[in-house]
């Protein structure tokens, strides 16, 4: 990558705003862009420490708007990816917004890269376009994508027209598919700072279905790192899929986040599960391993003390979160309802 500009879309989210963090960390030669809409899952204090940074500038903008687009990619010699709408239990009550920004949205930012020639487009995937696995075996980059939620749908959908922007027009472009993260500034609708969060408060703790469901858990920053790596040495064209070979259950992941805080297991309630949901996800990461010479530093057991450490540590981040309408109607309607029909054993 010769340009030192880097625009990456959806920097106030989770992953995005720890990967800014992570390029001004340790990358001298750099210029960020962070271009977002500031919705109601992103939080411009997530970057708050970086805002007088000389190599950092903020556009609040929409990535489906080619106007905002234009604004932010001048100078631009990289693209990264990162905003979408992205929680699976939203995008069954309103897959539309998940189809605009998700899908439009990577539309209007491949015509930009094509327009001006950016150098490197990433597109920050996910493992669940490839659906879901049984309990043997791992996803790997030959599989055929079949996404079973929204939000999964529109992650294929946008990962297919940044093939043939490749395939027809030769953009320099790689997909990057990872498993779920976890880390500082997640969103506290997301299973782990939930958890975390409900256990503080000593509130129910809602797990769907019998809470069998295995995911592929790796570090955010472990996921930054890779995907700093890919900017480096990626090749146009490839997709990698990004893991760290660290699969647990969910109710096994409650569990661990109970033990760390000193909590009873007692505060559990098994609740109605998600329409559709996948039964199981393991990433196969050895292309980026072999090619790229990425590996993950961090252990699951590890990372999750320290994730529990930082959310205790920051509950004024996600108290004001917390207090905005959105989610205060979001958390009511989304575990509520299901918590009065809670049993404190799984059935079956």
């Amino acid at each position: 990558m010769k340009r030192s500009g880097i625009l990456v879309t959806g920097g106030c989210g989770f992953i995005g705003s720890n990967f800014i963090h992570y390029l001004l960390r340790e990358r001298q030669d750099v210029d960020v862009v962070n271009l977002d809409k500031l919705t109601e899952v992103a939080n411009r204090a997530n970057l708050a420490s970086v805002e007088k940074d000389r190599r950092y500038r903020f556009v609040h903008g929409d990535i489906a708007d080619p106007a905002d687009v234009e604004r932010a990619v001048r100078g631009a010699g990289a693209i990264v990816n990162f905003a979408a709408e992205s929680h699976v239990d939203r995008s069954i009550t309103d897959p539309e917004s998940f189809y605009r920004t998700n899908v439009e949205g990577t539309l209007v930012l491949l015509e930009a890269a094509r327009r001006t020639g950016v150098e490197i487009f990433i597109q920050v995937s996910t493992d669940e376009v490839y659906g879901s696995l049984g309990q043997e075996g791992s996803f790997h980059e030959e599989l055929p994508l079949r996404p079973n939620s929204p939000y999964a749908a529109s992650k294929a959908a946008a990962d297919l027209l940044v093939r043939s922007y490749v395939q027809t027009y030769g953009l320099p472009a790689v997909i990057t598919r990872c498993s779920n993260n976890y880390g500082p500034y997640q969103f506290p609708e997301k299973l782990i700072p939930l958890m975390i969060i409900r256990a503080l408060e000593e509130k129910p703790l809602p797990v769907y279905g019998d809470g069998s469901n295995v995911r592929d858990w790796i570090h955010v920053d472990d996921h930054c790192r890779a995907l700093e790596r890919v900017l480096r040495k990626g090749r146009p064209g490839e997709v990698y899929n990004i893991g760290s070979r660290s699969e647990m259950a969910n109710l096994e992941i409650v569990k661990t986040i109970l033990f760390h805080l000193g909590k009873k297991e007692d505060l559990i309630r098994f609740v109605q599960d998600r329409p559709g949901h996948d039964w199981r996800y393991a990433m196969d990461p050895g292309k980026i391993e072999r090619e790229i010479g990425w590996m993950p530093e961090r252990s699951l057991a590890e990372g999750l003390r320290e994730t529990v450490r930082w959310y205790r540590e920051n509950r004024e981040w996600w108290e004001e979160i917390r207090r905005r309408p959105y989610w205060q109607k979001y958390f009511a309607d989304t575990y509520d309802a299901r918590l009065e029909n809670a049993r404190t054993t799984p059935e079956g």
